[in-house]
């Protein structure tokens, strides 16, 4: 930022003051969290391109800090100790920079963003549309004309989730890989073979602990092999993921059509509001039949604020970017001459705040916009 030329940099406080200005003429409180936050947050609840790039280092004390790579874990920790009732419906914007190692065109290691996150909300549709609603209006009172609007829903894939029939064990551990999808792919497709073919060079380790006590056995092995620890697992943490194994060994396997199921659905996208049609083709139950009608219904409320829904792109596998988000996310495009760069982007994250100590989940959204990206799409 220093770096930059007056009249360049005096663009950019102009555009920024229209962004922000927007967001506290809504009623939005303005907000300055800390720059250098703890990094086990960021390390264990962000994406893995977050993970990758944020600046991390120890403080004295030996804690592990980093330099805060976007703005919506700050915001959270700024309510939850400055918020009498971290329940209670707060509405807080930001202005500031944030930090990243930079991977791709127009990503500075330290860049402005502007944002907004909305906590305690007693409506939740109306909140997502609101939101969504904002960020637009902030991007065009900046000067932003031609963009393209992509969101999904990771509630509607928990939601399927919840309506497959399987092991719950192996539902959590599906539901933590969606946001790889690779990994996510090799899961499901192991679930669906034969126990025999489940079997890895762990078999007779994990034999060993399906005939016995799965801890006796764990540190039997560490004491003959004279194993040190290491990755930071217990050896009992150690056994209970050899029970699991010990478990799905004996489990029957997924059915075709279910996994079929859960894959056609990832696969949907195209116009949002033709999206109910494609998710009733989905064989799902009663959550799933829920989920679909939380969409429509936050469909209407974007029309009732002006938004066009038509005009919106749904990608079933949206939002595997970020590992926080619970439901709604978007993300904003526009293009340049070195092709489409996203300029703001955001969603729905009801359990990042108890993750971080609140006593019990809070709804919450938000949106973040990359200011200096759009002062370039703009120019």
């Amino acid at each position: 930022m220093a770096g930059k030329p007056r009249p360049e940099r005096e663009a950019l406080e102009r555009q920024n003051a229209a962004l922000i200005a927007v967001f506290e003429r809504a009623g939005f409180d303005h907000i300055a969290p800390d720059i250098i936050q703890p990094a086990d947050i960021f390390l264990e609840r962000s994406g893995e391109d977050i993970r990758a790039r944020t600046f991390v280092f120890t403080d004295p004390a030996g804690a592990e800090m980093c330099l805060r790579p976007d703005l919506t874990v700050p915001a959270c920790r700024y309510h939850l100790s400055h918020a009498d009732d971290p329940s209670a419906e707060r509405r807080y914007c930001y202005l500031g920079p944030a930090f990243r190692f930079p991977d791709e065109l127009l990503s500075p290691q330290e860049f402005t963003q502007a944002g907004l996150e909305w906590f305690g909300a007693a409506d939740p549709i109306a909140v997502e549309a609101r939101v969504l609603k904002l960020t637009i209006s902030a991007l065009e009172a900046a000067g932003l004309q031609r963009y393209r609007v992509t969101f999904g829903d990771v509630g509607l894939f928990s939601a399927l989730l919840e309506d497959t029939a399987m092991p719950a064990r192996w539902r959590q551990r599906l539901r933590q890989q969606f946001w790889r999808p690779a990994a996510f792919r090799e899961l499901l497709d192991s679930y669906q073979a034969a126990g025999e073919a489940r079997r890895t060079s762990l078999f007779p380790l994990v034999s060993r602990v399906a005939a016995g006590d799965a801890l006796e056995v764990v540190e039997a092995e560490f004491a003959a092999r004279k194993l040190p620890l290491v990755g930071g697992r217990t050896p009992l943490e150690i056994a209970e993921r050899l029970a699991g194994k010990a478990a799905d060994l004996a489990e029957t396997p997924l059915a075709a059509a279910k996994a079929q199921a859960l894959n056609a659905y990832l696969a949907i996208a195209g116009e949002a509001s033709a999206m109910d049609a494609e998710f009733a083709k989905i064989a799902a139950g009663q959550r799933f039949a829920g989920a679909r009608d939380y969409y429509v219904r936050r469909l209407f409320e974007m029309e009732e604020l002006g938004l066009n829904p038509r005009r919106f792109h749904f990608a079933a596998g949206f939002g595997r970017e970020l590992e926080y988000y619970t439901g709604f996310t978007f993300q904003i495009e526009a293009d340049t001459a070195h092709g489409p760069v996203t300029v703001a982007g955001g969603g729905r994250y009801d359990n990042l705040l108890s993750d971080m100590g609140a006593p019990r989940p809070v709804p919450a959204v938000g949106c973040a916009i990359h200011t200096d990206r759009l002062k370039a799409v703009l120019a």
